[in-house]
């Protein structure tokens, strides 16, 4: 780590230097870490440092060129202003964000944040390196002790996410709309011998859809989404309730990203406990969701 000498010019302090390194492992395939690390539904699960702290997203986009902008509230404290900007994403493995830390309208800090994810013994090794400038006043301390604890919310947040993906050999357009239309998205969700029947179905920002999913054997099975954010062509997040106005199990997004002409879907969910994420792998949810999945590319390829 290096450490500037600090000096003033006039009133203002100069800018303080210094380099952060933060390690974790973490139990999960580097894959499952990237999406944790970088998904905007992930990122806000693990965000705050501690259960006093409330953070409030106000944009999120995880592209090249893209940014995230964040409130971090504390009850009796002014609000802190985040904005980060995503430079570099090399799924899965190296992302490059710029941060700029700002209280009641002054910059208190700007730094550099690379996280580098390999895979280890252990599942995934995660560092993470910011390069901090305190232009206000001096912020590695803090820097040191929110980015700690966030990580370490991140590790248990990643070893309860599940990511299924597929690649589907039609354009985003055809995969999208097939998604987003209240006529065909009961036609085929759900694994193979599943039925959907819906209650009501309002696919925006702010709706919802209640269903049924009933089972070969007839077993009914209680859903309800929420959904909180709808990009056209791009991605959808929605909470999942175990049947309607129920408790919430998971939260869980669908990304859409052309390849080729064809259609890469990633459908993540990060699960509110690891005995819940535990409970769902064993009753054969990762199966089970790559069958909905081949289930969503039959479909658009019928004639």
């Amino acid at each position: 780590m290096t450490h500037a000498t600090p000096s003033m010019t006039g009133d203002r302090p100069a800018a303080r230097f210094a380099t952060l390194t933060f390690q974790r492992d973490i139990q999960a395939p580097p894959s499952v870490v990237w999406q944790a690390w970088s998904d905007p539904v992930a990122r806000a699960v693990w965000a705050a440092p501690t259960p006093e702290v409330t953070v409030e997203f106000l944009e999120a986009d995880t592209r090249v060129g893209g940014r995230e902008i964040s409130l971090c509230k504390v009850e009796g404290q002014p609000t802190i202003r985040c904005e980060n900007g995503w430079l570099v994403l090399q799924s899965p493995e190296l992302s490059v964000s710029s941060e700029v830390i700002s209280c009641e309208d002054r910059i208190q800090s700007a730094a550099l944040v690379t996280a580098e994810i390999r895979p280890s013994d252990a599942g995934s090794r995660l560092e993470v390196t910011v390069q901090l400038s305190s232009l206000s006043e001096d912020m590695e301390g803090g820097y040191r002790q929110g980015f700690g604890a966030g990580l370490d919310n991140l590790v248990g947040t990643a070893e309860r996410t599940m990511i299924l993906q597929r690649r589907i050999e039609a354009p985003v357009a055809a995969v999208w709309g097939a998604w987003v239309n209240p006529e065909t998205l009961p036609q085929w969700w759900g694994p193979d011998g599943f039925t959907c029947r819906t209650d009501r179905i309002d696919l925006r920002s702010g709706g919802e859809w209640v269903f049924d999913m009933i089972g070969p054997d007839g077993t009914v099975f209680p859903n309800h989404h929420l959904y909180r954010e709808i990009t056209p062509r791009q991605r959808l997040s929605y909470a999942l309730l175990w049947g309607e106005n129920g408790p919430k199990h998971a939260d869980a997004w669908a990304r859409f990203e052309e390849v080729d002409g064809a259609t890469l879907v990633t459908l993540g969910m990060v699960f509110n406990t690891g005995a819940e994420f535990q409970d769902a792998k064993g009753f054969g949810a990762i199966e089970l969701g790559h069958q909905t999945l081949a289930k969503l590319e039959a479909f658009i390829a019928r004639p």
